[in-house]
């Protein structure tokens, strides 16, 4: 199975392939695409649109896992970066691909154990778990990593849960 993490933002979106094998999980293609601040809200939508949709058809993901907005002060924020969200979901579901969703508590319990963990333990543990050489830069870009992380760990644990209940 081969999944695209996204961690949606407005400036910068990570996005991150991560592929699962019988041999655990291995990291394909990872990068960020950005905006530019000053060009317009819609015109920044659409290069997000269509670098996504650029990435999709490039690496050809089965499924896409996209992190949820967490904003707690900044309105104005929240609401660019849902528009941004949104356009990225579109791109997924335009291409024919399901799309699920973690918030940041899911990611971080799947990939380190703990829901309260640092960034910079996220991004040690990412590192590790794809056996990367150094921490993927931006900071966006491990977490779209760790996102594809929580999809897998979740994939496996429904085929578990399922398996386990064929077998009563």
């Amino acid at each position: 199975m081969r999944i695209l993490g996204i961690d949606p933002g407005f400036a910068l979106v990570g996005f991150g392939i991560v592929e699962v094998g019988k041999n655990g999980l291995k990291a394909g293609k990872y990068g960020h695409i950005s905006t530019e601040s000053g060009v317009p809200v819609p015109d920044r939508l659409k290069i997000l649109y269509d670098d996504m949709s650029t990435v999709i058809a490039e690496y050809k993901p089965d499924v896409v896992a996209v992190e949820e907005l967490f904003f707690n002060k900044n309105v104005k924020t929240a609401i660019v970066a849902s528009h941004a969200r949104g356009v990225l979901v579109l791109a997924a579901v335009n291409a024919g691909l399901e799309v699920a969703e973690y918030t940041p508590l899911q990611v971080k319990q799947a990939v380190v154990g703990y829901g309260r963990a640092s960034k910079q333990q996220v991004q040690i543990m990412v590192t590790k778990l794809l056996g990367l050489k150094d921490i993927p830069k931006p900071d966006d870009t491990a977490d779209a990593l760790a996102v594809a992380i929580c999809h897998a760990n979740s994939a496996r644990m429904e085929n578990i849960r399922n398996d386990s209940t064929h077998r009563r």
